[in-house]
């Protein structure tokens, strides 16, 4: 009888860990989930400053006044039912947000990618909070695809100028494929490639937004999510 104690017991702790180890997204927390969460809530209309990936206390007002714009309890903290009504889609089951955050400005991107992949998404951090500039193409202001030509030429790349000439320049790849490093690209404003970002992992991309600046967005949710046309390999 004590055997069949020891072996439930064993099962139990062998299946807890693959449950969601963090049940709602709260103040202290950061990571390219919690940005993505931030631009949503910039594109709802509420005031969250620059999507920065730290959960602090201009990010928990929003959530409030998001919350009881919904007629949901005002507590600042996203749990599954207000993560699912901002964000469209379910609480992922397994996030890492610390575990695999990497060394780059606590967003971290997970194990992947080449190492020059590694160096230019190292790279593109630097510039998360540079504000968007038409036609920019310095640290001073990007545009989107300022911001990627310029974070590959630090790598000594040289990609075209425009979001269309980089989506047409290189091999395409398909979602289920995409690396760090990739570039992803958006139908805005017109038909055909209008904006593009950095691919960095875990569903997340650097981009600079025009109303958010250099910024880590979800590439498949939310605003981006429904304009995503493709992706192409340039490393």
């Amino acid at each position: 009888m004590l055997g069949v104690v020891l072996a439930a017991a064993t099962t139990v702790a062998t299946v807890v860990p693959m449950q969601n180890v963090f049940a709602s997204f709260k103040q202290g927390q950061s990571g390219p989930e919690v940005a993505a969460i931030q631009e949503q809530l910039l594109m709802e209309g509420y005031d969250i400053g620059i999507p920065d990936g730290v959960y602090g206390a201009r990010t928990v007002s929003a959530v409030k006044k998001y919350q009881a714009s919904m007629g949901l309890k005002a507590d600042g903290i996203i749990g599954d039912f207000t993560y699912k009504k901002l964000m469209g889609k379910n609480m992922p089951t397994r996030r890492q947000l610390h575990d695999n955050r990497g060394s780059y400005g606590g967003y971290g991107y997970g194990n992947y990618g080449s190492g020059m992949a590694n160096q230019l998404i190292s790279v593109a951090y630097d510039y998360v909070g540079v504000p968007y500039v038409f036609g920019g193409t310095t640290p001073w202001g990007f545009d989107c695809s300022g911001y990627t030509q310029y974070v590959f030429a630090q790598m000594g790349i040289d990609i075209p100028r425009t979001a269309d000439a980089q989506y047409y320049a290189y091999p395409k790849v398909s979602s289920d494929d995409l690396q760090p490093g990739d570039l992803v690209f958006f139908e805005t404003y017109e038909p055909g490639p209008s904006h593009c970002g950095i691919y960095i992992g875990n569903g997340q991309m650097l981009q600079a937004g025009s109303s958010t600046g250099v910024t880590v967005s979800n590439v498949f949710g939310g605003y981006w999510g429904a304009r995503y046309i493709g992706a192409a390999r340039v490393l």
